[in-house]
């Protein structure tokens, strides 16, 4: 037998029984056959062939020619043969009923009755093998818990109006939906944010069409996951507790005079209560409801992002003194339930009959019969009633209302937002005699019953119309409000898609001195007023919206098909609100691009709103497009941009693990090197580091008696020295710089220019940047970081966390060879982690072996500093390429001094350059500014975590 069949034979019998001989008190017999022996008269070939078979019984002829022993056993021992076949016997039954891991129960089981269906019913296995197979069925299902599944019902049943929207319901507890919730979900890619599923890109190629739609004509957005806050009270004690939230110093607050009256909207950021310029909370918009005759109270709405509602919620809490919680009153439905339960408890064993009314499915009746309603949710109703939503204060009067949910806030950002808006909106028509003098049970008649509110909705009408005529939505004031009353917007929605566009007809039938004096001073304040204000018109309005059935039926009995609906519903009016949006206000470019408008309407009319717009040939953009609007702009965008208030940093927490789990899922060869490269922080950054280092560097140099006389060299020197050990001093939180007088003043130092051509603009004459303004700067903001706009001089797309760092004086004499010639490059860096990884992976008696070896030489320290935050953590932290925390000094890492980090970057298409928006620290930058020459002061490099190359690009401070 050859090598192969001896493996092969020894891999199938390697679960069979060694031996199966029996071995008698005399002389072994040969498979226990009958107890005969060898004895010396046989001759030797019979000798040699007995031998032969008692080693190893081979298959066919032998070799040798040796024959098999004809002569029967002359007599046979009947105990030793019964015990030989009971050994064989056993032997057998043990091999059968063995299982091995492959074949389970079925490898007893002969290859011709192995059934696939033996699997799922045991029944059809023999007698003999059900009990073993159902112990191992239910040991499999006992390993893995899995709950039995139910029959799934029909499609059919399943796509049922009142089934769905129970669905839809169950699927809204956890993750709030808009109510274009599902428009978007059929074109957009839906993320799960901030407690809602919203739209972050469409599933389409949109980045160059949406950056046209807002350039020249529309772009649509659903903003209905912003909060909204209300505070009611007195005018004086509301404006003194929102004082302690702001500061005059960073610009206009709650009492700015156009706010006030309630002509504008204003925006502010708020701080904790008297601890500006530190603790910040985060940007809010307000608006104020204009007064009202006879009344002291006040109605003040802000809007905040999701992310910290929480934060601002409790502040305005705080200040405001409002802890006694208000509960709503219940419905009349509740309070006889309560009363019914009160005076008569059921019995427990009673159960209440349902009897099936005519008409309906016994199987619709009694399947949830105490279930929800099949209704659809409007606003935040999946919040628990338990949860509360009012709160007032006993000692200064004022309430807060949490308003989520209750509005919808669309955004129209482009110049033709107007045009749409006087497109797809009409003003409220007045009703007839007879619907005036007969009582309704709608707002709108008794409305019209008032004279003096009838002339109010005029001249808002002729305000609106006004609106036809200008030719861009940039000419109007920025936080221009117009309070409106329209029909419902689905009576004129056309037969086909259409681009909405000013009509030159309707522009010319405008007044032009009404077109000018609404451009310069905006609407007049009694304009400004909006049914949208009162709770119960809202509600009123929501509760008795026209169904899309009972309208298009409506629209049915029209005797001429396919036009307008005459006369209108009653039900048909609805309060809205037009808050004019200002475009880019800082810098001396683009002024008032991506100016818009934002619509307030009442919860309920969403896609009522939605599908009008959508046909006037807007085009939707989602949570990505707002992220392009702001780079575009040049304004941070929330959270992205406000690293010092709470929620901005728990952004920066989830995008490092975020970033980090994608770097961790590309496989080993192909990721990045970022040690390597330079790069101390490719997924965060440590802003927090970065102003305590440069603090340490600007009081070090207070101290020096000659700065001036220092040459660049000797700075660059002494700002590179390694780890310098920081003076002990009270651990103070770094602060963004919000200070408009002294963003003007950096902004001069860093000489303002336009991305294009990076042309010069004058400014008003500022101090200038001497040794006492730059002490005085550096005391006043030294932990501070500061909000920067940078252009790429050449070629070349800034990344996210690019470092920002100072150049030398040999790299400013590159941008005399031209305005493209390339930066310098950083040398590569050794990676002094990668050594450590295989003792990291290394047994524990390995690693306690080398605890105990003598302390390193001076050569090996910087080996061993660098192996201490490795050996300190577990090695399933620790990821190639990448440095652990705690990490070295962030300043002085690189070749080139470090002085911040970009949050937002990619390619301006409106520049038509690569830009970045990032902050970098406010003593780096003006020790910086200070050694360069004036004809090239802000001038910085700016390398992207992925490359070695330095790129020139311009500093500008936009205010």
């Amino acid at each position: 037998m050859s090598a192969a069949k001896v493996k092969m034979r020894q891999k199938k019998l390697k679960n069979q029984p060694a031996s199966v001989q029996f071995v008698s008190s005399g002389s072994p017999q040969h498979n226990g056959g009958g107890g005969e022996g060898s004895s010396d008269n046989d001759p030797p070939s019979a000798r040699k062939k007995s031998s032969h078979l008692q080693s190893l019984w081979v298959r066919g002829h032998q070799k040798d020619g040796g024959l098999y022993p004809d002569k029967m056993p002359s007599f046979i021992t009947a105990s030793s043969f019964a015990r030989a076949r009971a050994a064989e016997v056993k032997a057998m039954l043990k091999a059968v009923t063995k299982t091995t891991s492959s074949c389970h129960i079925f490898g007893a089981l002969p290859r011709h009755m192995r059934r696939r269906a033996m699997s799922h019913n045991t029944k059809r296995l023999p007698c003999r093998l059900r009990e073993m197979a159902n112990r191992l069925r239910e040991k499999s299902l006992h390993g893995s818990v899995k709950k039995k599944q139910t029959k799934r019902t029909s499609r059919k049943a399943r796509r049922r109006h009142g089934n769905m929207l129970l669905e839809f319901n169950r699927r809204q507890r956890k993750n709030v939906w808009l109510e274009t919730h599902i428009w978007h979900a059929k074109r957009f890619h839906m993320v799960k944010k901030w407690g809602y599923c919203l739209g972050d890109r469409p599933t389409l190629k949109c980045y160059r069409p949406s950056y046209r739609a807002m350039s020249t004509h529309c772009l649509l957005q659903d903003l209905s996951y912003y909060c909204c806050l209300e505070l009611q009270g007195e005018e004086d004690k509301l404006l003194n507790c929102l004082s302690q939230l702001t500061s005059k110093e960073a610009g206009p607050t709650f009492a700015q005079k156009l706010c006030l009256s309630g002509q504008r909207q204003g925006s502010v950021v708020l701080y904790k209560a008297g601890q500006f310029p530190s603790q910040a909370l985060g940007p809010v918009t307000f608006l104020w409801r204009p007064r009202t005759s006879g009344s002291a109270d006040r109605q003040l709405w802000t809007w905040v992002h999701p992310a910290l509602k929480q934060d601002i919620l409790a502040e305005f809490q705080s200040v405001c003194q409002c802890e006694a919680v208000v509960l709503p009153p219940l419905p009349l439905v509740m309070q006889a339930d309560m009363v019914s339960a009160a005076g008569s408890q059921p019995e427990p064993d009673k159960t209440r009959e349902i009897k099936p009314t005519p008409g309906r499915k016994r199987k619709q009746s009694h399947r949830d019969a105490n279930g929800p309603p099949a209704k659809k949710i409007l606003g935040d109703g999946t919040r628990s009633p338990d949860i509360p939503v009012t709160w007032k204060s006993s000692s200064t009067g004022i309430v807060i209302n949490d308003l989520t949910m209750e509005i919808v806030r669309y955004r129209l950002i482009g110049p033709q937002s107007h045009s749409v808006l006087a497109d797809a909106l009409e003003a409220a028509t007045d009703c007839d005699d007879m619907s005036k003098s007969q009582p309704s049970c709608f707002w709108w008649p008794d409305h019209c019953k008032e004279e003096s509110k009838m002339k109010l909705h005029q001249q808002q009408s002729d305000v609106f119309h006004i609106l036809k005529g200008i030719y861009s939505s940039a000419e109007l004031p920025p936080g221009t409000v117009l309070g409106l009353t329209v029909d419902d917007p689905r009576l004129n929605i056309p037969k086909k898609r259409v681009k909405a566009l000013p009509c030159v007809e309707e522009a010319q039938e405008v007044d032009n001195e009404k077109r000018k004096e609404l451009s310069l001073l905006g609407v007049p304040e009694h304009c400004c007023q909006s049914f949208l204000w009162e709770q119960s018109v809202r509600n009123h309005v929501t509760e008795n919206k026209i169904s899309e059935q009972e309208l298009n039926r409506m629209k049915s009995e029209v005797l001429v098909p396919g036009s307008r609906l005459r006369p209108t519903p009653l039900q048909g009016r609805v309060p809205i609100l037009l808050v004019h949006q200002s475009g880019k206000q800082g810098g001396h470019e683009m002024n008032s691009w991506g100016a818009g408008w934002d619509l307030l309407v009442p919860k309920g009319w969403g896609m009522a709103f939605w599908i009008p717009l959508v046909y006037r040939g807007v085009r939707i953009g989602g949570l990505k497009m707002s992220v392009t609007h702001s780079q575009n702009k040049g304004v941070p965008h929330f959270p992205h941009d406000y690293p010092d208030c709470p929620a901005g940093a728990r952004f920066q927490e989830e995008q490092e693990s975020e970033l980090l789990e994608k770097f961790k899922r590309r496989p080993p060869a192909k990721r990045t090197n970022y040690i390597k490269n330079g790069c101390l922080a490719p997924f965060c950054c440590p802003w927090q580091q970065l102003a305590e280092e440069w603090d340490v560097i600007g009081s070090g140099e207070e101290r020096k008696e000659d700065v001036q006389a220092k040459s660049d060299a000797a700075m660059q020197s002494e700002i590179t020295s390694p780890h310098r050990v920081p003076a002990s001093k009270p651990a103070t939180h770094f602060t963004v710089l919000r200070n408009s007088k002294s963003l003007r003043l950096l902004s001069s130092w860093c000489r303002p220019t336009s991305s294009k051509g990076q042309r010069l603009h004058h400014v008003r004459e500022m101090p200038p940047l001497d040794l006492t303004a730059r002490m005085t700067f550096q005391t006043t903001h030294g932990m501070s970081l500061v909000w920067i706009r940078l252009s790429l001089l050449a070629k070349g797309k800034p990344d996210l966390h690019a470092v920002v760092c100072a150049p030398t004086a040999d790299d400013l004499k590159l941008l005399k060879k031209g305005p493209g010639a390339s930066g310098p490059q950083e040398p590569s860096h050794r990676d002094p982690l990668k050594s450590t990884i295989k003792p990291s992976k290394k047994s524990a008696k390995k690693k306690a072996s080398d605890k105990t070896r003598d302390t390193p030489s001076t050569s090996d320290q910087t080996i061993s500093m660098f192996e201490e935050p490795l050996s300190s953590s577990s090695a399933c932290d620790f990821v190639l390429g990448v440095w652990s925390n705690p990490l070295p000094s962030v300043v002085s890492h690189c070749s080139r001094v470090t002085l911040g980090w970009v949050t937002q970057a990619d390619f301006s298409l409106s520049a038509g350059c690569g830009e970045a928006l990032g902050f970098v620290s406010v003593t780096g930058l003006v020790h910086t500014l200070v050694g360069q020459p004036l004809e090239q002061r802000g001038m910085v490099l700016l390398r992207n975590p992925t490359s070695l190359q330095y790129r020139f690009a311009k500093i500008n401070i936009e205010v």
